[in-house]
């Protein structure tokens, strides 16, 4: 009882870093595996499927939704993508998923502390052009779909080194997560890998989480926010790369 309280509480507080700074999603797969016992495949997937709950979530309000004829490309490609990476993790080795999920909660929380320590670039390029959009939009997509995330936590470290425009990958990591969850989502639930009651009870947790998170982002520091955020995340990467 104690592990699975655990385990609510700690899918909860990844919805709070994902509410206050759009990162956070990559623990939701390491919790469900090693705290309740969640086959590593039907994880990604149940993972997926909240991710388009919170995705929703986090476009409410934001007015992001009215940008979305301008990232065709991207959005586009990130489709494809994450149908190609749902498909390729039910038959690449659990080893392998597991070894890239971690990477990529490691170098999430790298990419943290070194935002922390950043100045704001005084160098801004302009956006990527269609063929770049592509080729990022399909790398988020696949890595996205494989880790059970819903883009973000690829797409912002990639875009900001880079050096573009911040307020525009803000914007764009958060339209991106619904083509990335619709696709994977679908893809795993043609296949039969979807627990929808678990990704129900997955996706409230998220959800609240991320109302206390952005509630909480407005009257905190979010460098301190940003700070703990990196912290889990270098944690939970270690953790799955190293136990």
């Amino acid at each position: 009882m104690g592990t699975e309280l655990l385990a609510w509480l700690l899918i909860a507080l990844a919805g709070a870093a994902i509410g206050a700074t759009a990162i956070g999603g990559v623990l939701v797969v390491p919790v469900l595996t090693t705290l309740l016992g969640v086959p590593l495949p039907t994880a990604i997937a149940v993972s997926s499927l909240a991710f388009f709950v919170t995705g929703a979530f986090a476009l409410s309000g934001t007015g992001a939704l009215a940008r979305v004829r301008h990232e065709g490309p991207l959005l586009a490609a990130a489709l494809v993508g994450a149908a190609t990476g749902a498909t390729l993790a039910a038959w690449l080795p659990a080893d392998a998923v597991r070894m890239w999920i971690g990477l990529l909660a490691l170098v999430s929380g790298v990419h943290a502390v070194l935002r922390l320590r950043q100045a704001t670039p005084t160098t801004v390029r302009p956006w990527p052009g269609a063929p770049a959009q592509v080729a990022l939009g399909l790398a988020v997509g696949v890595g996205s779909a494989l880790s059970g995330t819903g883009g973000p936590v690829m797409l912002l470290p990639l875009l900001m080194l880079m050096q573009r425009p911040v307020a525009r990958a803000i914007v764009a990591a958060q339209i991106i997560q619904l083509p990335i969850a619709l696709a994977a989502s679908t893809a795993h639930a043609l296949a039969g890998r979807i627990d929808f009651v678990l990704g129900a009870a997955v996706a409230v947790a998220l959800v609240v989480g991320a109302w206390l998170g952005r509630r909480l982002a407005r009257g905190t520091d979010v460098r301190a926010l940003q700070a703990a955020t990196a912290s889990v995340l270098l944690a939970t990467g270690a953790w799955f790369l190293f136990s």
